[in-house]
Order: structure tokens, then sequence, then C-alpha cells
């Protein structure tokens, strides 16, 4: 697979983003600093928390950026991957728990094509 699906992350980039959106890019900044300050989760659980949801949203930048931030806080590699782990498996548990939709559409269009009007 190609390195360059993504452009690198640069100062020229966000240097960028923060001229078309200065009072957005602040209050994002901001956001970003408080949710991952220390509090009732260490900054360390907070990283590995991000880590597991970077890979279900795909984040390429957020991916490193978070496992960077999880090892430098103290997080094991060990610690990293069964997060990964956990994520991969709600990801996968949301597909097969919605598959109780496709199967309520196949009864209800079963139902139509049978003339059972009371189930479709």
């Amino acid at each position: 697979m190609a390195d360059n699906i993504y452009p690198a992350a640069s100062p020229q980039t966000a240097q960028k983003r923060r001229q078309l959106a200065p009072d957005t890019e602040a209050a994002f900044r901001a956001f970003s600093q408080q949710v991952f300050a220390e509090g009732a989760l260490s900054v360390k659980m907070k990283q590995i928390i991000a880590v597991a949801v970077a890979h279900v949203t795909q984040c390429p930048y957020c991916i490193r950026g978070h496992t960077k931030a999880a090892l430098r806080h103290g997080a094991t590699e060990q610690e990293l991957m069964e997060a990964i782990w956990v994520a991969a498996e709600m990801r996968a548990g949301g597909a097969y728990a919605h598959a109780s939709l496709a199967i309520d559409e196949m009864n209800r269009i079963a139902a139509a094509q049978s003339g059972d009007q009371a189930n479709a």
C-alpha cells in the first residue's frame, strides 16, 4: 500500500488551518487540551482510549499521534494492542448487532411477498 494516501502533517498545513478559521482552531485546541488533561482518568488512560477510538474512526494522523502520546505517558505496547483489539471487537460487535435490522427487513419482505400483511 502506498505511504502517500494521506499528506504528511506539516507546519504549513497547521498554519493554513489556523488562518482559515482562527477562532475555531483556538477553541478546538482548548477543548482538546481540556479533554486530555489529568482528571478522573489519567492522561495515560485517555491516550490509550484515544488510540482505540482512532482505530475505529480510522484516522491515520490520530493513530500515530495518540500512539506516540500514549507511549510518552507510560502506556506499554501490550496495553495499546489490547485496546486496539477491544476497538476491533466493538466495531465488529456493532455490525453483528445491526444484523437484526437486515433480518427484520428480510422478514418484512418475505411477509409482503407471501401476502402476510400483518407482518409486512
